[in-house]
């Protein structure tokens, strides 16, 4: 398996989570997030995908390209509070997709899956970038490690929020949404904190989150 191929089964699981009828059910309510409605999260958990092809088929721009390590480094979101102006337009941003309604998303989401299917598999691990995100690109397979953090993450926050069970995803997708989680909270925390929450429940500390 490569990360492409982790990548799209990641995103037809939460393709299928968004197509719970308790997702629609749910659609007008808050969200297990702060300020996140279900029909906003829905969005954000779309929007992992959706701008893809354009990003793929974008031109190769002269900007530097960076791992995924010092791409967090730079953007420093993780630090913002959810007031935060970035956070807001998350929030915004995951509500314009879903504006339209659920149907609509999935179809949507569903479409670009298919065109990524026939695109990704022979693509070059070129530069890609956000148009929101500073002078940098991340090598394209980073990219695709990041968006299965998003999606794993952001597929339990909906099922929590519905009152469904957070789909399985394969141990491999597992292994590396851990792994990169793991790298990011050793940018908050201290090493000996992180060991000790993996292997000492006496003298674990509260809190390791990377976010």
């Amino acid at each position: 398996m490569t990360i492409r191929e982790d990548f799209l089964t990641t995103a037809r699981t939460a393709l299928g989570l968004l197509r719970h009828e308790q997702v629609g059910k749910h659609w007008e309510r808050p969200s297990a997030l702060p300020e996140f409605g279900v029909s906003g999260l829905a969005g954000h958990l779309a929007y992992q995908a959706l701008p893809l092809p354009g990003m793929i088929a974008a031109p190769l721009g002269d900007e530097p390209v960076v791992s995924l390590m010092e791409h967090y480094e730079r953007a420093k979101w993780t630090d913002l509070d959810v007031d935060s102006e970035f956070h807001t337009r998350i929030r915004a941003g995951g509500e314009k997709l879903a504006a339209q309604g659920r149907t609509d998303l999935c179809a949507r989401f569903e479409q670009v899956l298919d065109e990524l299917e026939k695109s990704l598999p022979g693509l070059e691990n070129r530069g890609v970038r956000m148009p929101h995100w500073g002078p940098w690109a991340v090598p394209l397979d980073e990219y695709l490690v990041s968006r299965l953090m998003e999606f794993v993450v952001h597929s339990d926050d909906l099922a929590v929020s519905v009152g469904v069970e957070t789909p399985e995803f394969p141990r491999r997708v597992n292994e590396t949404v851990i792994d990169l989680l793991t790298r990011m909270s050793l940018n908050k925390h201290r090493a000996i904190d992180v060991v000790r929450a993996l292997s000492r429940k006496e003298r674990a500390p509260q809190d390791i989150t990377a976010f």
